[in-house]
């Protein structure tokens, strides 16, 4: 017998054909999709096993098969996973690593008797293809989920690890057989419901019944690392592969969302009451250069003994400087581009890194006024405020007192799993005007987000959101709980803008962009354009132009990256 392999190694994209050794013929581990390793080039590579009973090449002796290493991903993966290096131009090398189970897979548990009762509540929901349903912050998930695992084997989809953990429990105590995805893939490669973050789009669900993605607008769902795919879009071409309906959750759906299925919605008196009181301080009455973050609604709900959290997007201490005396910015005498000040005291050039004193060149005063704080400074300030110990959340990590009633960062502080009464986002304007397409929409998920750990107004959930945009349509979608609003401003803008979903855009970058690009030509209906920082965008009126056309370009050796439809970049 003859097999097709998949090596393991990311910069070979093709299949090469090995002998099966007649031993391994009624293992239970062996067909399409089991991890093998072969000899390949000298050295033996993992692999997968794409096809069998194939016909082997004239004229060329064949190696055997080195090992059979463990079950893997089934045959549906394996062409999953050449429609989704076509759709985010990638490898498949990427996804079928994810496919695979982390540790040796040699059998499978038997299925246990479930205690789950067949239900038909909600079943509208999974009616056709399935719906979108905008649901409230505060809503539960719970019942959604146990009616599609009701239907049989479910695929269920959530943001975040503890949610997710959280959900299995639950789900479990209920009756439900529920795989908890990674750790539990020979489970869900025997028939449990299986419930994970964006790497469970690729877990093994043979009997495929319902999938159900929760917070779909959510960019957990999305890969920073190209091939920047889509754990949403995953699930919805497997539903649609296996012809099972697939249901979209979310309190702000995105425009992908609201395009690809039909909406159903609560009423809006049960919307309205789901979300947070959403109070916004207008400071376009006050001066930009002396105003500080620190509003007296601000001040008083720190004050106030509540539970708070304070949102800024920017790490460091001084972002911008200028002098206290003349007023005179604080700028690199060498390349002239702004200055920041570190933990030592020193100004920082953020282009080339140049170091000097914190003294003004112009009139020699050494006292600074910082125009734009960043966390380091504002924890400072926000405990000299409360005169209580403030803890600072970032990225990075969390310091300060574990139970600090006040704590202050960036978006990581939303993903704390901690509840608070107020989430004040203090320079809402930044999150408006970032320089992406998908700004606006990014900054309505950071305030569902918000008010999901502060609870509905009826709990006392608040959300302060100081803006010199108030008209704004995200803030008045928050004001008034109503994600339709930005949701009609948005999809009037991308259409007209021709931007996705209603057109679809790649950003190549790295060392061999130009050999690329120059390789690409100019296909018909694409446009190109370069910038400065030898980074081209590339635009086309739909996913199937774009995708056709960089599958159609042999990449050039060395460092190369595509982003297909990227979150940040743009």
């Amino acid at each position: 017998m003859h097999v097709r392999v998949l090596p393991d190694v990311v910069a070979i994209d093709r299949e090469f054909t090995y002998t099966v050794p007649e031993s391994w013929i009624d293992d239970p581990r062996f067909g399409v999709g089991a991890m093998v390793r072969v000899v390949f080039h000298g050295r033996r590579v993992g692999g997968w096993i794409t096809d069998v009973g194939v016909e082997p090449p004239e004229g060329v002796e064949l190696a055997p098969l080195a090992k059979l290493s463990s079950r893997g991903p089934d045959r549906g993966l394996i062409e999953l996973s050449q429609w989704a290096a076509w759709r985010w131009a990638g490898r498949r090398v990427h996804f079928l690593r994810t496919a695979s189970p982390p540790r040796v897979v040699t059998a499978l548990p038997r299925p246990p008797r479930t205690r789950l009762v067949p239900t038909d509540d909600y079943a509208d929901l999974f009616e056709d293809d399935g719906r979108t349903l905008r649901q409230g912050p505060a809503d539960d998930p719970l019942p959604i989920a146990l009616a599609a695992a009701s239907r049989g084997q479910a695929l269920i989809l959530v943001p975040d690890h503890h949610r997710a953990d959280d959900l299995a429990r639950r789900l479990g105590r209920e009756g439900a057989w529920v795989a908890r995805h990674p750790d539990d893939w020979a489970a869900a490669a025997a028939g449990a419901t299986v419930v994970g973050t964006v790497s469970a789009a690729w877990a093994p669900v043979p009997d495929l019944a319902a999938v159900v993605v929760i917070d779909e607008h959510d960019e957990a769902y999305r890969s920073e690392a190209a091939p920047t795919w889509s754990g949403r879009d995953v699930a919805i071409e497997r539903a649609r592969r296996a012809g099972v309906p697939c249901v979209l959750l979310s309190s702000v759906p995105s425009l992908e969302a609201l395009r690809s299925r039909s909406v159903m919605r609560p009423s809006r008196d049960a919307e309205r009451a789901s979300w947070p009181l959403v109070e916004v301080v207008d400071r376009r009455s006050e001066n930009p250069g002396r105003a500080g973050l620190y509003s007296p609604k601000l001040v008083q709900a720190l004050r106030d003994g509540s539970r708070a959290a304070c949102v800024l997007n920017r790490r460091g201490r001084a972002l911008l400087l200028a002098c206290h005396l003349c007023g005179e910015l604080a700028v690199c005498t060498e390349c002239g581009s702004s200055m920041r000040q570190t933990d030592d005291k020193q100004l920082v050039c953020r282009a080339a890194g140049h170091v000097r004193p914190i003294v003004c060149p112009e009139c020699g005063s050494t006292k600074m006024r910082n125009l734009r704080a960043g966390i380091k400074r504002v924890r400072e300030e926000v405990e000299a405020l409360v005169r209580t110990p403030v803890a600072e959340a970032t990225s990075s990590g969390y310091v300060g007192p574990p139970t600090a009633r006040v704590v202050v960062g960036t978006e990581a502080v939303l993903h704390l799993g901690r509840p608070f009464d107020v989430v004040a986002f203090l320079e809402f304007d930044q999150e408006l005007l970032a320089p992406r397409f998908r700004a606006r929409e990014q900054a309505m998920a950071l305030i569902a987000r918000a008010a999901r750990i502060t609870g509905p107004r009826d709990v006392g959930g608040r959300i302060l959101l100081q803006t010199r945009l108030p008209d704004d349509p995200v803030v008045q979608a928050a004001l008034r709980a109503d994600p339709a609003l930005l949701a009609r401003s948005e999809r009037d803008r991308r259409q007209e803008l021709g931007l996705p979903p209603y057109g679809a855009i790649a950003v190549v970058s790295g060392p061999e962009a130009g050999e690329f690009i120059e390789r690409f030509g100019t296909p018909l209906g694409i446009q190109i354009a370069p910038d400065s920082g030898g980074q081209f965008f590339l635009r086309a009126p739909a996913y199937d132009t774009l995708c056709n056309a960089l599958a159609s370009v042999e990449r050039p050796s060395g460092r190369l990256r595509i982003d297909v439809d990227p979150i940040r970049a743009i």
